[in-house]
């Protein structure tokens, strides 16, 4: 038998490509050599499998307490309580002066208050309460109220389920189909205050849409704000002008939170930021004017939502706002 080597597998003093050996002793040496080469590859490959596989779960963990952020170096910490702060550092000067990123600036101390209020303890339930179609079948609470409305498919669920996520026994379904959310879903937080995952708009929305939100939104007394998502990938769409315009004409304070931050490149992201935060300046009244990017998966802008939800409902005091 003859042994063929593969064109361009030569080495110093090894055969090269266009030579064959017999078998031999010189051929069983260079069959050892080569074997012993590719296992030290191999190895080498096999050891460096911990520290790829450690890098990994540090760019994929969620750091759901704020506690875990505060551990952070710096840089890390800020980009994920602050992560308006952390994109404003990319822009130039001039155009700096355009993003609104302290109008709702809390210290550390404050977001961490604020974690309480979204944790469960024996005298702080968070629970499902119930769900309707329309205004006459909510339930008659009496806290202060929230909403999230959105179009379909913009993480709305997604992000109550993240908001909650210190209260894991609640159940907040997601679904990988847009248009999943039906009816209004009514989530009790303690004693402090009600969110509300409302159906979303245009894809597969409920028939009804219109008149279920616009009732909702125009008589219920209790709510205190109304969280329109905006999808930071795709920006200010159509359909978004149904949400924005009820919430106009009604005279409503609402906020505009940018979700899936972690979806876009730092560039396409610093773009639509600056293109929504002119137009919240320019076509609103009644938007509130700083932006809340965040992202359910990492979690980044989760901690300081917390705190504002937590805030505009009279259940912390800060003085930031």
């Amino acid at each position: 038998m003859r042994l063929q080597f593969p064109a361009g597998v030569a080495g110093a003093g090894c055969p090269g490509a266009d030579q064959t050996l017999a078998r031999g002793p010189e051929r069983d040496f260079w069959e050892t050599k080569m074997t012993a080469r590719a296992l030290r590859l191999a190895t080498g490959k096999l050891l460096e499998l911990p520290a790829a596989l450690g890098r990994l779960n540090r760019a994929c963990r969620t750091f759901q307490t704020f506690a875990e952020v505060l551990r952070l170096p710096t840089r890390q910490m800020m980009k994920l309580a602050f992560p308006l702060q952390e994109l404003q550092r990319q822009l130039t000067p001039d155009s700096r002066l355009h993003l609104h990123v302290k109008t709702f600036d809390p210290s550390l101390e404050d977001i961490s208050k604020a974690e309480s209020v979204f944790m469960t303890t024996g005298r702080n339930r968070i629970e499902y309460v119930s769900s309707a179609v329309r205004l006459d079948h909510a339930p008659d609470l009496s806290h202060p109220e929230v909403c999230f409305i959105g179009r379909s498919n913009v993480g709305k669920s997604s992000l109550i389920k993240a908001l909650f996520s210190l209260a894991p026994e609640v159940e907040v379904r997601v679904s990988k189909k847009p248009g999943h959310t039906k009816k209004m879903n009514f989530f009790k937080v303690g004693k402090y205050f009600t969110v509300v995952d409302m159906p979303g708009y245009g894809y597969r929305a409920p028939e009804d849409f219109v008149d279920m939100v616009e009732t909702y939104l125009k008589e219920r007394r209790n709510l205190m704000r109304t969280f329109l998502l905006v999808d930071s990938v795709v920006g200010i769409q159509k359909t978004d002008s149904i949400a924005i315009g009820m919430c106009e004409e009604f005279a409503l304070p609402y906020v505009m939170v940018l979700t899936k931050i972690d979806k876009s490149s730092k560039g396409h992201l610093l773009k639509q930021v600056l293109q929504i935060q002119k137009f919240v300046d320019s076509e609103t009244q009644g938007c509130f004017p700083q932006l809340f990017p965040v992202s359910s998966v990492t979690y980044s802008g989760i901690h300081l939502l917390r705190c504002f939800i937590a805030n505009i409902t009279g259940n912390l005091k800060t003085d930031g706002l």
